[in-house]
Formats: structure tokens, sequence, C-alpha cells
């Protein structure tokens, strides 16, 4: 396993694990933060802007579509991640975001997205340190 599969699967999964934990804990301000965030354009760039950011970097060193599940997953989120970043500097005034925000039914299935993001970053901690380098 490439210490940079190691290195990113225990960054992103302490990432998920403690984003989930935070926005499980007070439902009401997780969504007012997502739903404030699609109605302010300037706010959504910025933030699109660094996302695009961090998964083109990630994209960049860690395009690995074999050796295991663990290497495939963390390339799969860098994808995601560039790819939210595009949708994100989309210039029409966070209609994207809310698009993606009501066909996802993000509201409905706040807990559902909460664990899944908390289990998958579990996964990610535990094989990334779990792995020598």
């Amino acid at each position: 396993m490439s210490s940079r599969t190691v290195f990113l699967s225990k960054l992103i999964g302490l990432y998920c694990i403690f984003g989930s934990l935070v926005m499980l804990a007070n439902k009401q301000a997780g969504l007012l933060v997502v739903t404030d965030l699609a109605r302010n354009p300037s706010t959504l760039f910025t933030l699109g802007a660094f996302v695009l950011l961090a998964g083109l970097a990630m994209i960049l060193t860690h395009n690995v579509w074999s050796g295991g599940a663990l290497p495939v997953i963390v390339t799969i989120i860098g994808w995601l991640t560039a790819i939210k970043g595009l949708l994100f500097l989309c210039p029409s005034e966070g209609t994207a975001l809310s698009m993606v925000l009501a066909i996802s039914r993000y509201e409905q299935l706040f807990y559902v997205y909460g664990a899944i993001t908390l289990i998958v970053g579990i996964y990610l901690t535990y094989c990334g340190f779990r792995q020598k380098t």
C-alpha cells in the first residue's frame, strides 16, 4: 500500500468522522449552513474554488484504480470532490447546489447521509491506521 493512500485515507477518514459527528449532533445548524450556502453565490464560488483545488490535488497525487478497495475509494473521493467543486463554481446563484439538495432529498435523508459519511470515515481511518508505511 502506498504511503499516499495511507495518508489520504487517514486524512479523509478523520475529516469524515469529525464532520459527520458535528453535523449529526446538530441537524438544524447543519441544514442552515447548507441552505444558506446555496443562497450565497460568492461564498459558494469561493468554497468551490477550494474544494476543486483539494479534489484536483487528490486526483493528481492519487489516481489509483487498482490494488484493493482502499486506494480505489480514496481515488473515487478525489474525483467526487473535484466534481463537487466544479458544481459549486457554477455561476447560477447556487442553483446547482439547490438542485442537488432537492434531488437528493437532503433534509429528509440528513441522518442517512450523515451515517454513510461516518461509516466511510471509520472505514478509511481504520484501514489507514492499520497499514504499515
